[in-house]
């Protein structure tokens, strides 16, 4: 794990806290779903939101007895088989024990991908970008900008997903309420929505995920300008420290904006959930 302090908050904790909060990114709409099971212990999240769709179902924040840990992972993956649906194992710097990725291979899931954590002082934060002219960024407030984000997302997929749009159908009130602690954004060029962000707060940090620009606008300053905005609103908001998870193609951007590696993090599927 890095050495790193962001804001006088030492890799460990940051990374403990990015934990806590992507088990809210992941869990707080589908516990507010119907058909949706979450099971949130000490030692472990457990998400399934209903859909057999892994973009939405979770294991995550693992703090395991070494002693029981194998027998715990066979648990949790007997938790989403009897329910026949597909998830996703995300492990970070702070899970436990330290040697959790072989304990997932040995009861037969695989790594699909790994990314880079991320954390930055807001304070410090680099926002001097210009937007592309002629973007608009809304944070999404109404049914129409919900089903705009879902759009955008989906087209991450060939064909697009149709159980992302089902997700933010069925997830839509929730979303829009007053307290949500996932706050989305839509970016739109000529009225059209091209590009999204999310930002979630909790475990006392503003969590960054699902960066997306359609195809044809990427390159071009949006997806950058669609990270500094809710930054900058969690910033507004009182939030210090930000967290994210970046990919290979995201990670010169997020270093320019201010933010720094603290660790490696790995998702683990059942074989053959293959990643889109």
């Amino acid at each position: 794990m890095s050495t790193t302090s962001i804001a006088g908050i030492p890799a460990p904790e940051l990374a403990a806290a990015a934990d806590d909060n992507m088990a809210v990114h992941a869990s707080w709409a589908q516990e507010r779903l119907p058909g949706a099971r979450v099971a949130r212990g000490a030692d472990l999240v457990l998400v399934d939101s209903g859909l057999p769709c892994d973009t939405f179902n979770f294991v995550l924040r693992a703090r395991l007895d070494s002693a029981t840990a194998q027998a715990r992972v066979e648990q949790a993956i007997a938790w989403f088989r009897r329910a026949g649906h597909p998830f996703s194992w995300w492990v970070g710097p702070a899970d436990e024990p330290g040697n959790l990725g072989d304990l997932l291979c040995a009861a037969g899931l695989a790594p699909m991908e790994s990314e880079v954590g991320m954390a930055a002082d807001l304070h410090a934060l680099r926002d001097d970008h210009e937007a592309p002219r002629g973007l608009e960024i809304a944070r999404v407030r109404t049914p129409a900008q919900v089903r705009d984000f879902a759009r955008v997302l989906a087209a991450g997929w060939t064909p697009p997903d149709p159980l992302v749009m089902r997700f933010y159908e069925m997830a839509t009130p929730a979303l829009l309420s007053d307290d949500a602690p996932l706050w989305l954004y839509v970016g739109y060029l000529a009225g059209a929505p091209v590009a999204t962000s999310e930002v979630t707060v909790g475990g006392g940090v503003a969590g960054l995920y699902n960066i997306m620009t359609l195809e044809p606008h990427r390159r071009q300053g949006i997806g950058r300008a669609m990270t500094l905005r809710p930054l900058l609103d969690a910033r507004a908001a009182g939030v210090r420290r930000a967290i994210l998870q970046a990919s290979a193609d995201g990670l010169k951007v997020y270093c320019q904006i201010g933010f720094v590696a603290t660790g490696q993090i790995t998702e683990y599927k059942p074989p053959g959930e293959a990643a889109p």
